[in-house]
């Protein structure tokens, strides 16, 4: 059996496409509204760093519930309100890097506003504060235990987190994204 030549001309071989773990993914599904064009690296790795920092802060309330049942410091009332307004705020810090992650340039510039420049001050004006007041920095590391080594650690993590995603929404072609995430779609 003879084939017949095909009778369109024969070109270079197409594009071969991207991997899919490199494809810029959109949102799930079942979040409304969608991230088109793409959100680039720079904005996915800020919203998982926002992701981070909540988790990191998570962590840190749970071990000062921890110390404060075993230390006996704080009465219930006073640990329950304190969850509540924690729990509200790590909320509202979700959903808003949410909406940065799906082009909100308003949501953007309430993280680094926020939770950027207010809540790293909250943060870090204990520590600053106690070493003005005198106390040396080794005299923080001598009677460490477990639990304030974990808050420690969890601490910095959280820090990082929060000026690195600050940082990165900021980047250039985060700034080209969120540019082109307010024009209207035709």
């Amino acid at each position: 059996m003879t084939h017949a030549p095909e009778s369109r001309p024969r070109h270079a071989d197409p594009p071969r496409p991207r991997p899919r773990s490199q494809d810029p993914r959109p949102l799930p599904r079942m979040l409304p509204g969608t991230d088109e064009p793409p959100a680039p690296a720079t904005v996915r790795a800020a919203f998982a760093l926002w992701l981070t920092a909540v988790a990191a802060g998570v962590f840190e309330t749970v071990l000062a519930v921890i110390r404060a049942m075993t230390d006996g410091d704080a009465s219930t009332g006073d640990l329950a309100g304190g969850l509540a307004l924690r729990v509200a705020v790590y909320s509202a810090v979700v959903l808003v890097a949410v909406r940065m992650r799906r082009g909100g340039n308003g949501a953007r510039l309430a993280l680094a506003g926020v939770p950027g420049v207010l809540g790293t001050l909250s943060l870090v004006i204990e520590p600053v504060r106690w070493l003005t007041d005198g106390h040396a920095l080794g005299a923080a590391f001598r009677d460490l235990g477990a639990v304030d080594v974990l808050f420690g650690g969890s601490r910095a993590l959280h820090v990082a987190a929060v000026l690195a995603a600050v940082a990165l929404m900021f980047r250039p072609s985060a700034n080209a994204w969120f540019r082109a995430a307010r024009r209207p779609r035709r």
